[in-house]
């Protein structure tokens, strides 16, 4: 099994030193919503077959053992932020922000952008859907869940817009990729969610009101309070990675932030 980039004292005197020489630069902080949700997240062979091998991934990875990362790009302007892992086993959407962070760091941005690329890494290092015993997707309402803590970082850094990136398998529910959007108290989302959905020839998935169908999910919670939210899916069975999958979650990333005008996306 493969173990973490930064399992040694070797490893991380050779990154550390990476990094103070600027052999890459990076043009991000990352700090953490929570600490101890953290996991050793290349230990899960699917991840790490995937993973960009760059200073940026390796510094994000190691950050990720400590806890929650939350990374930040740009400063000033418009301030959305891009979730993904909030069920650890849901991996291609964890990739595609890996992947994202390389990216943003050589762009001009119009805006603020915050990831949280795992938000369970324990969960995601073992493959799991579960962070003890909890499914992240229906908890971002009760005081003291991860997913709480997420919300809470939400409203602290007033954020005006979140997308929360997910994969769905076959024959689950919703089985196909789409956006989940609403249409009340946050109008917004379902404009949003259907300029991502004909661009990326998903099926728009609009409610009429926010957690209406259940409660909990970040996306619900966030347009209870009138910050739109989408929910993005691609289509990939469950604890695996498919090229075709991140790849269309991160085409669907791209065009969540240019829809705020945050990224120039003309692929």
């Amino acid at each position: 099994m493969p173990i973490s980039y930064f399992n040694t004292k070797t490893d991380r005197k050779a990154s550390d030193k990476n990094l103070n020489n600027g052999e890459e630069k990076l043009d991000f902080t990352i700090s953490h919503i929570v600490k101890g949700s953290g996991g050793y997240i290349s230990a899960n062979p699917a991840v790490f077959d995937n993973i960009p091998n760059t200073i940026s991934s390796k510094k994000v990875l190691r950050e990720a053992i400590k806890g929650t990362p939350l990374i930040k790009f740009g400063n000033g302007g418009t301030c959305v932020m891009i979730v993904s892992g909030v069920h650890g086993n849901e991996l291609p959407p964890q990739i595609a922000s890996l992947i994202l962070i390389n990216e943003l760091k050589n762009m001009q941005l119009n805006g603020t952008v915050y990831m949280v690329p795992f938000s369970a890494p324990k969960s995601t290092m073992i493959n799991s859907r579960w962070f003890d015993s909890e499914d992240l997707n229906r908890v971002a309402n009760i005081d003291g869940s991860l997913s709480n803590s997420i919300m809470k970082k939400i409203k602290e850094l007033n954020i005006v817009s979140v997308g929360d990136f997910h994969s769905t398998a076959p024959n689950s529910n919703p089985g196909k990729e789409g956006i989940f959007c609403t249409m009340n108290p946050s109008p917004e989302s379902f404009n949003i969610g259907q300029y991502i959905s004909e661009n990326t020839n998903c099926e728009t998935l609009s409610y009429d009101y926010a957690g209406s169908a259940y409660q909990g999910a970040i996306e619900d919670e966030c347009n209870i309070l009138n910050i739109p939210a989408v929910t993005c899916e691609v289509l990939c069975p469950n604890g695996t990675i498919t090229t075709e999958a991140y790849k269309k979650s991160l085409k669907q990333m791209k065009y969540f932030l240019s829809y705020f005008d945050i990224i120039s996306f003309n692929p």
